[in-house]
């Protein structure tokens, strides 16, 4: 089994730049206390890590 986390949107993207909306997009997050598990990957976690303040880490799952 592959590596997942678990990610929550935990701010809103209003006034926030475009580029940012397009990345919590990019991780299939569009609401509010949304929570999406993906695949641990080094674009995923770059994602996760460009917008901190938009989204949380709740949980890594795998081996």
């Amino acid at each position: 089994m592959a590596k997942t986390i678990v990610v929550k949107q935990i701010a809103s993207p209003s006034r926030r730049p475009d580029v940012q909306r397009q990345t919590l997009i990019g991780l299939g997050l569009n609401k509010m206390h949304k929570t999406r598990e993906l695949e641990d990957t080094p674009s995923v976690r770059g994602m996760v890590n460009a917008i901190p303040h938009l989204v949380k880490i709740i949980e890594e799952r795998g081996e």
